[in-house]
């Protein structure tokens, strides 16, 4: 979060959502048959929506003061826009930066009937994600298990069948669990890893693919020096 409100522009800070277990409905973006984009909620059947999962927030500072409003928060496509005046944008700037919750109070200044409120608040690590999830390698458990999904990798094409890679696992070792770093700092490494293991494997797809072995994984274990 601190490394992307530093390298934002100093009137918007956006993010991206991971899929929240806790929510039991998601807004998603659905193209209509006239080419439109139209928002909706998707949810349990015949159960009622307490909680909306979102797939991006952004918060932008250019709300005039002489608005008349405090705030606004409205939904685009399937995120959450909250237009907030600079000062209020500075202000949950340096909550972040000191880990405090912040509230913003939305509608008119004038306004007497009750307000809307979006809340920024600081809750325990999240480690339940990648639950069920298993190494092709040797069956091991990635559950709480950091990864990246990789939604424009390269493909490689051999023998009419393609190879893709598509998510990276961050795997903490016994020697090193403290000098785990960032896992974006990775990008470049894995990308190459990544393309050596699919062009070295390109003449062999068709034989992978008749026995069956579509899900494939490489382990890469690297020292502090590198």
């Amino acid at each position: 979060m601190m490394k992307a409100m530093n390298k934002s522009n100093e009137h918007v800070l956006a993010g991206g959502a991971c899929f929240n277990h806790m929510a039991d409905s998601h807004l998603v973006c659905v193209q209509n048959d006239d080419g439109n984009y139209q928002t909706q909620a998707i949810s349990i059947h015949k159960q009622p929506r307490k909680v909306t999962g979102a797939s991006f927030f952004v918060f932008s500072g250019a709300l005039k003061t002489s608005s008349g409003y405090l705030a606004k928060s409205s939904i685009v496509e399937d995120g959450v826009m909250v237009q907030i005046t600079a000062e209020t944008m500075d202000s949950l700037r340096q909550s972040i930066r000191e880990m405090k919750d912040f509230t913003i109070t939305c509608g008119k200044a004038d306004a007497e009937e009750t307000q809307e409120h979006v809340y920024v608040q600081w809750v325990d690590d999240d480690k339940n994600f990648n639950k069920g999830v298993f190494s092709p390698i040797d069956g091991k458990s990635m559950d709480s298990v950091t990864s990246v999904k990789i939604f424009h990798g390269s493909e490689y094409k051999a023998s009419g069948k393609i190879i893709r890679w598509t998510e990276v696992f961050f795997l903490e070792s016994e020697e090193q669990q403290s000098s785990l770093s960032d896992p974006a700092d990775h990008s470049r490494l894995t990308e190459n890893v990544a393309k050596a293991f699919c062009l070295a494997l390109c003449p062999h797809l068709k034989l992978l693919k008749e026995d069956g072995m579509t899900r494939l994984g490489l382990r890469v274990t690297l020292d502090s020096d590198q």
